[in-house]
């Protein structure tokens, strides 16, 4: 019989636990050094990258009304997860506002990953509800243009009329299966 014993883990020590996997993931996402030219920076390589990888996305950002833009979300859970990431909102090419991404998950989970998404703001009436929020949650309403897998779904007429649109894509990591559902935009300063 051997005398080590494994230390039982309370709920506090867990969650002090996750904070600080969340924290240390976050840490390789640029929290704290986020300034505005750095996330105009990130904005055009993401664009860049999804252009080119995803050409059906060019037609999509033409008819655009404004574009959030994500370069990078980091999300990390053990059962309780957690992510966050930093973009800007543009409108006809140029930046308007910066904007953070948070998203808090429970269940069965396991894992990090990190990936870029842009929402795409097809109506007026959707760029409006999303400006003038203090706080605009992802619903289960959104199409998918590129989904988590690199598909490329197709931008016919009725795909265009959604009045949101998400592409996700550059997703490297453990976890299975990057959404938006969930993730709540809020303003920020950088």
């Amino acid at each position: 019989m051997s005398s080590f014993q494994t230390p039982r883990l309370s709920r506090r020590g867990f969650a002090f636990g996750m904070a600080g996997l969340t924290l240390t993931a976050a840490c390789g996402n640029g929290i704290g050094n986020s300034n505005a030219a750095t996330i105009d920076a990130r904005v055009d390589a993401t664009l860049n990258e999804m252009y080119s990888r995803y050409p059906n996305t060019v037609e999509i950002a033409d008819k655009a009304n404004g574009m959030l833009v994500m370069p990078l979300i980091t999300e990390a859970g053990f059962v309780f997860g957690g992510g966050y990431g930093r973009g800007a909102l543009r409108i006809q090419g140029a930046t308007v506002d910066y904007y953070s991404a948070v998203k808090g998950t429970a269940g069965l989970q396991i894992g990090a990953q990190q990936y870029a998404h842009v929402l795409f703001f097809m109506t007026e009436d959707a760029l409006n509800d999303f400006r003038r929020s203090s706080g605009w949650t992802a619903g289960a309403d959104i199409g998918y243009v590129v989904s988590d897998q690199g598909d490329q779904l197709s931008t016919d007429t009725t795909t265009l009329r959604t009045p949101v649109l998400a592409a996700i894509f550059g997703q490297a990591g453990l976890q299975i299966g990057a959404t938006v559902e969930g993730q709540k935009y809020t303003r920020i300063i950088p």
